[in-house]
């Protein structure tokens, strides 16, 4: 069973320059009920299907897994999905000795930029970069399985 640890921050400057790569990630879930979350997604031109358990008490750490499926069955699997698919660009920016994940979102939920450090322990030391925003890990309104049902641009 692997468990995820992460931290989640708005972005409130440039990064974008920073970045070593980025990719388009379109993405529905077949289950968004905290307690397992099911996601089916493409990212640039690989098949994935996540499981994700529900979070501790921060919601800095939880069950995930993940598996590659070909895109096929990811693009059949998202016509059963629940309402509300996440389109985003996911940008890796290296900072010191981890990478976070930059992610711009497109659609209903233009205007958001969010990042994540994946930690190897929940007291793990961390830069943080100027651009770097508030701290909203935690807050289930940024999840990305609450944003297909809440978009930002409904807030």
């Amino acid at each position: 069973m692997a468990q995820e640890i992460e931290r989640k921050f708005l972005v409130k400057g440039d990064f974008k320059s920073q970045a070593t790569k980025s990719t388009r990630i379109t993405q529905g879930y077949l289950s968004s009920i905290p307690e397992r979350t099911v996601r089916v997604r493409i990212k640039g031109d690989k098949g994935y299907i996540t499981i994700k358990g529900i979070g501790d008490a921060s919601g800095a750490s939880r069950f995930e897994w993940e598996k590659e499926i070909p895109v096929c069955e990811v693009e059949d699997l998202l016509k059963i999905c629940e309402p509300g698919v996440i389109d985003k660009t996911r940008y890796l920016v290296p900072v010191g000795k981890h990478t976070y994940e930059v992610d711009e979102f497109y659609g209903d939920n233009e205007g958001l930029t969010v990042a994540e450090v994946e930690l190897a322990s929940t007291d793990e030391a961390f830069d943080k970069p100027s651009w770097l925003g508030e701290e909203v890990t935690g807050d289930s309104r940024f999840y990305n399985s609450m944003l297909m049902k809440n978009p930002f641009k409904k807030w």
